[in-house]
């Protein structure tokens, strides 16, 4: 079967990572270091980031410092449309602000989760995805009921397809069944891996992207998990997903910056630390994050 990859006409496809930020010990921004990265994921076998996700803290950055991520990454980048902007916001109209602050910085597209600030219903999401349309980027849906309280439901996510408003969604809600459903609904949406420990489950269902978190520790190997995974290729694809899952979970659970950063350090990337409220891992979630990287990087993933 063919594999679904990257092209400028689809940016949102293929291995882009939720890139993390690397803050230096006073918890400024080091953009140098960050640019680096971005440079570091692409050369390793990934084709984009996005930056200001959760991932990459951005309810902790003040809006100079969101803007000048952005900026950073589309420079590092090389190709401006390789870069995904979080334009998640508090309200629509920030939303639309952030969106058109990606387009002035030459992004790709932009990743954003429904109104967060209540519970909205479906009328208020619709309007809220049809503002920052305004823009003119196009715009990846991000499913996250967990967090957001507001669950894009495969009806919803047709009606936003429908209005023209959204290219595809980061599914990060775990339940790989409604991959189906979305493409019974609206065929033509995309539908993008949204978290890593469901990786093979969603690239068989007919996932046409990943938007990424282990990647950027291990971005080698988890380049040619996915690329087997969305090939069909279980005969790779399995043992290599069996032996990075135990990492791969923590990219869904309450740590998961904290824990990413911290396999980072251990691989050697610019990790460390996180802005409060998170602090450091300590205790028994500390310890199983770091034998969990420590297995991966014995048995060869990098």
């Amino acid at each position: 079967m063919s594999v679904p990859t990257w092209t400028p006409a689809r940016p949102w496809r293929g291995i882009m990572v939720a890139t993390t930020l690397p803050l230096r010990e006073d918890l400024s921004v080091d953009y140098d270091a960050y640019a680096e990265h971005v440079r570091w994921l692409i050369e390793n076998g990934c084709d984009g980031v996005v930056p200001n996700g959760s991932l990459g803290e951005y309810q902790t950055l003040t809006a100079e410092e969101r803007a000048r991520v952005v900026r950073t990454a589309v420079e590092a980048a090389g190709d401006g449309a390789r870069v995904m902007p979080g334009v998640a916001a508090y309200g629509s109209a920030e939303s639309r602000r952030w969106a058109e602050q990606a387009a002035e910085a030459g992004a790709g597209s932009v990743l954003l989760l429904p109104p967060n600030a209540y519970r909205a219903d479906e009328d208020t999401v619709l309007a809220h995805y049809a503002e920052a349309a305004r823009a003119g980027l196009p715009i990846v849906a991000y499913n996250n009921p967990i967090d957001t309280k507001v669950d894009l439901t495969p009806a919803l996510l047709a009606r936003l397809y429908a209005a023209g408003d959204i290219v595809a969604v980061k599914e990060f809600s775990g339940d790989v069944r409604r991959a189906y459903e979305i493409a019974e609904l609206a065929p033509e949406l995309d539908l993008l891996i949204g978290a890593d420990d469901v990786l093979l489950e969603l690239a068989l269902a007919g996932a046409v992207g990943w938007i990424a978190g282990y990647p950027n520790a291990l971005p080698a190997s988890c380049a040619e998990l996915y690329r087997a995974a969305v090939a069909g290729d279980l005969t790779t694809a399995l043992p290599l997903y069996k032996s990075l899952h135990p990492l791969l979970r923590w990219d869904s659970k309450t740590e998961f910056v904290q824990a990413i950063k911290l396999s980072m350090d251990l691989a050697g990337r610019p990790g460390g630390p996180t802005r409060p409220p998170r602090h450091p891992l300590t205790g028994a979630i500390g310890t199983a994050v770091r034998s969990a990287t420590e297995k991966a990087l014995a048995d060869g993933h990098h």
